[in-house]
């Protein structure tokens, strides 16, 4: 029998890769002549760039850049030949910050542009910009002011790129650019298909998240309007209603704009760079999982990818995941999901006892029929 493991991580938790070992042990525990593949998986988000590195020779390449409240941290990403990883969480990412310091307003994507700035200027041709985990809603202008845009208000003074003062863009200015964006391909990577602002937009949907109040939130959405409006009457790319513009605060749509960027499927990309269709179509079970399977799973999702995949060469699929909502293993074609929180007292248990409870379902999986 010949298994493949395709898990994204259990945030919190788990890694991906130790998903599919706690899987792999319980499985050889009871029956060790099962051929086992294991193949890690993300979705754009945070730790993606360690999936890349378990598949390709990438190098790691750390420089001194803004952390979202503009301190200096050191921040990686990595590079292959011509070609640049780049994690947004790594320089502007949540976890950057304490419960305290989380304030959307003030925040920027700053750091990132630096670490982009930093791959061209080694010759990078190509990035993949991977933007989960984002601690900010500042539309992108962090970035672009890193790579030489600046952003006026009304009294042509130059505005900090930050979530609170987009509302008070009235001029981009492209003029200083530091590199030629036009020789320099930029795919970004996103898990969700949120409009730049409205009811559904970055600033509605996410900005709650990172601090934002209430009165923040209308404030920003009304500053997503009026950046998406500004780069219109510029000129600009048109983002309003563009699926995914609203990732990461909005991150999604000012790449467009401001490195003629392209949006595509997390977890399209990752089952493309690592090749998981050919191993899966000769395999006879499928194991996939994340830490919550919930009516967001279906919107691009790291199992969601897989099952779509599993359906294609007609592969059952077992999903491990620490809670469900079961109803959605139906609208997936899954064949059975096993949570952690079903064999644990508490979410705490789950959560510190997770690769225990792991094996022990391996171990279940091998007397399917």
């Amino acid at each position: 029998m010949k298994i493949l493991i395709a898990p994204d991580k259990f945030k919190g938790s788990l890694s991906a890769r130790e998903v599919c070992e706690a899987l792999r042990i319980g499985i050889e525990s009871i029956d060790s002549s099962v051929e086992i593949f294991e193949k890690p998986l993300a979705d754009g988000g945070d730790g993606s760039l360690e999936i890349l590195q378990y598949y390709l020779d990438l190098k790691k390449i750390t420089v001194e850049v803004n952390d979202p409240l503009r301190r200096s941290i050191q921040a990686s990403y990595s590079m292959t030949g011509t070609t640049a990883y780049i994690e947004m969480s790594k320089a502007s990412g949540l976890v950057l910050l304490k419960e305290s310091e989380r304030n959307c307003m003030v925040t920027s994507s700053y750091g990132t542009g630096q670490l982009i700035t930093d791959a061209i200027g080694r010759g990078a041709t190509e990035i993949y910009l991977f933007i989960g985990g984002s601690a900010t809603n500042d539309g992108g202008i962090g970035i672009a002011h890193a790579l030489g845009y600046r952003f006026y208000n009304a009294d042509g003074e130059i505005l900090a790129p930050i979530g609170k003062n987009l509302i008070l863009i009235e001029r981009i200015e492209h003029s200083k650019v530091l590199h030629d964006l036009s020789k320099v391909t930029v795919q970004v990577i996103c898990d969700v298909n949120n409009p730049f602002f409205g009811e559904n937009g970055a600033a509605y949907v996410y900005a709650g998240q990172k601090g934002a109040t209430v009165e923040d939130i209308i404030l920003l959405d009304k500053g997503l309007e009026n950046l998406a409006n500004k780069l219109m009457t510029q000129n600009y790319p048109a983002i309003a209603q563009v699926h995914g513009a609203g990732a990461a605060g909005g991150v999604g749509g000012g790449a467009i704009a401001f490195l003629g960027a392209t949006l595509v499927s997390g977890i399209q990309t990752f089952l493309a760079l690592t090749q998981v269709e050919d191993t899966l179509k000769n395999c006879d079970l499928i194991i996939t999982g994340e830490g919550k399977i919930d009516h967001q799973t279906l919107q691009g999702k790291v199992v969601s990818g897989v099952c779509q995949l599993a359906q294609k060469y007609n592969k059952p699929v077992i999903v491990v995941c620490g809670v469900a909502e079961f109803s959605i293993a139906k609208k997936l074609g899954i064949q059975r999901i096993y949570t952690i929180i079903e064999r644990s007292d508490s979410i705490t248990d789950a959560m510190e006892n997770a690769k225990e409870k792991l094996i022990e379902i391996g171990g279940e999986l091998v007397f399917l029929e």
